[in-house]
């Protein structure tokens, strides 16, 4: 080796000592800048000829664990799902109230049934007849409260969607921008380390908000999917849009865009494809993920939690049954019935056998008179065993004949005696083949002075509208009607309307409170699945109370469930985090020792640099 080689050599650790100590100072000034990773120097023999002639800088290593990477990354976007659904059932549990507590729904629905019960007891009593409707106040302002709070809280979760996907578009951009000034830099280039902590600290924060998949292509290029498979970034950046609505309780979302009452997010590709990303279910994890599944499904199921308590308080008080008589037509034999006080979304019952199983079926008939609801579901009943036909009576029993016969017939028949509003239905007098078994009525009662125990004691809204669950522009009256239940303003005027079911009634006849408060907390009925309580074919069974009580206890219980899902998705990602830190992270100490060796070797170079200096100068004197 000659004096030229070595002087070389010295000169190639000088610089490599200087791109050294430039990234132990980076590393220092950046010790707690989030996102950013420890840097260290790739350094091979420079060869020329086979022999070594100093040493060259290949690259700017990123101290970086893939693996826990792309682990973090996962469980990121589990924490924020996780995060967001809990924090959502809280104010929800918070709204409900502890079970039991002084506030809460279940002990204000049990207020308004004790002060019944404390009117049987006592009728003449006019301050008892005043605190009944007192508490009946509090409770109906309770659930109209409460579905104020839904709604409300339903609009922040649309409105986080938008948020949240102008986030998207933004850390998209971000990375496109990042990538391509990355290509434009070789991997020697101290800048390229930066650039890659810049492209993958918005991946990171994409993490969160929806889930992803993170494809190497080599060259530090990368693509980035959704775990469905849905491209977000290959080279270009595709683009998300929401249109965002205000919602109400009936703004529900639907595969079809002119139905759906609320926003739906659309992936735009570079090339100009468009996808729906919720109707293709391709969002899964992440924030986004949450908001949509607490705007269309957990809240969607508080509202109906909410909606059929005040549809159970309602009817259960106003509903009577009218029993029919038998009938029959020569050969034929079944039942008829009046339907003069079968009002819009009353229903009849009719149950017959088909002695070839035998097999028993029940079909429950809903008034209905808006055409365009029409056909009904099978879900609008929360009994799974029977059948259910919406039929228009705008042309009275006899307009409807029709609908019934199509439906059900021939074997069981439908007909009009006397063009009234009897409704006869035969079997078709065949011997052994159809039994009509039975044949009921649900109408709801209209007037104070019903007769009976039955009572509109709950009106929909101040305007005291009959409340019967009307169907009309295919939705339920239903469904919203907890933010409109009111207490009748006829009682509200004269309370004696609590005791006095006719004109007759006795002042001390306890019959109506009696009965109104065993409607509340005896007598079982069947409630919709669609509150997210009871199942398709074992739906919930109980007293309007005992379901009131099962709400808040289900409200309860999934916040704790939510909180501990959150409790143990927290201990996960941290240790996810202290794994990343420690392999990432920069260690003060480490440096400053990596520094000292640096500047023993810079001031080696600089002393070879000096040696040769001194002997080419020998040989110029000489």
């Amino acid at each position: 080796m000659g004096l030229t080689t070595a002087l070389s050599s010295a000169l190639s650790g000088l610089r490599a000592t200087q791109t050294g100590i430039g990234v132990v100072a980076t590393n220092v000034a950046n010790a707690e800048t989030p996102g950013y990773t420890r840097k260290t120097l790739g350094l091979e023999t420079a060869l020329a000829g086979g022999s070594g002639i100093g040493v060259r800088v290949t690259n700017v290593n990123r101290e970086l664990d893939i693996y826990v990477q792309r682990q973090l990354r996962t469980e990121s976007a589990g924490s924020e799902y996780i995060n967001a659904i809990a924090k959502f059932r809280q104010q929800i549990d918070q709204m409900y109230g502890t079970p039991g507590a002084a506030s809460a729904l279940d002990t204000i629905i049990n207020g308004f049934t004790s002060s019944l019960q404390a009117l049987s007891a006592d009728p003449q009593s006019a301050a008892t007849r005043q605190s009944v409707l007192n508490a009946a106040q509090v409770m109906a302002q309770k659930l109209n409260s409460l579905s104020t709070d839904v709604t409300t809280m339903r609009n922040q979760a649309e409105g986080g969607i938008g948020d949240a996907v102008e986030q998207v578009n933004s850390l998209l951009s971000t990375i496109e921008n990042t990538q391509t000034q990355i290509i434009a830099l070789s991997s020697q280039d101290v800048e390229l380390g930066a650039l890659l902590d810049q492209r993958d600290k918005a991946i990171d924060q994409l993490a969160g908000l929806i889930d992803i998949q993170v494809m190497n292509s080599g060259e530090n290029q990368i693509s980035i999917f959704t775990n469905s498979g849905v491209s977000l970034f290959d080279m270009q950046a595709a683009r998300l849009t929401f249109d965002e609505k205000p919602l109400g309780a009936q703004s529900l979302w639907n595969a079809d865009p002119t139905k759906s009452g609320t926003g739906t997010i659309r992936l735009v590709s570079p090339n100009g494809a468009s996808i729906d990303l919720i109707a293709n279910k391709s969002i899964r994890s992440g924030k986004i993920a949450a908001l949509v599944e607490l705007r269309d499904d957990i809240l969607v199921k508080a509202q109906a939690q909410l909606d059929e308590i005040a549809n159970a308080l309602a009817t259960s008080l106003s509903n009577r049954t009218v029993d029919s008589t038998t009938a029959g037509s020569g050969a034929q034999t079944g039942y008829e019935i009046d339907l003069a006080d079968l009002q819009n979304g009353n229903s009849i019952t009719l149950t017959y056998t088909d002695n070839s199983g035998p097999t028993q079926h029940k079909v429950t008939i809903v008034r209905v008179d808006d055409p365009s609801s029409l056909p009904l579901s099978n879900s609008l009943t929360a009994d799974p065993g029977d059948q259910v036909i919406g039929v228009s009576f705008a042309g009275g029993v006899a307009g409807a004949l029709a609908a019934l016969n199509t439906a059900l017939g021939p074997s069981v028949q439908f007909d009009n005696p006397g063009a009234g509003t009897i409704l006869r239905v035969l079997d078709d007098g065949a011997p052994d083949l159809v039994n009509i078994d039975a044949l009921s009525a649900t109408v709801t009662t209209n007037t104070i002075q019903s007769g009976d125990g039955t009572l509109p004691f709950f009106t929909d809204g101040n305007g005291n509208t009959l409340y019967s669950n009307a169907i009309a522009g295919g939705r339920e009256q239903k469904v919203g009607f907890a933010a409109r239940i009111a207490v009748n303003s006829s009682l509200l005027s004269d309370s004696s309307g609590l005791i006095n079911y006719d004109a007759n009634t006795l002042s001390g006849d306890s019959t109506r409170p009696e009965f109104l408060w065993q409607r509340l907390t005896a007598t079982n009925q069947m409630f919709s699945p669609s509150t997210g309580i009871g199942g398709l074919g074992q739906p919930f069974t109980g007293s309007v109370v005992g379901f009131a009580q099962q709400v808040v206890t289900n409200q309860s219980t999934a916040t704790e469930n939510a909180l501990r899902l959150k409790d143990g998705q927290d201990i996960v990602l941290n240790a996810l985090q202290d794994r990343m830190t420690e392999s990432t992270g920069v260690n003060i100490d480490s440096e400053m020792a990596r520094l000292l060796t640096l500047q023993n070797a810079y001031a080696a170079n600089a002393r070879v640099m000096t040696a040769v200096k001194e002997l080419f100068d020998m040989l110029i004197r000489i």
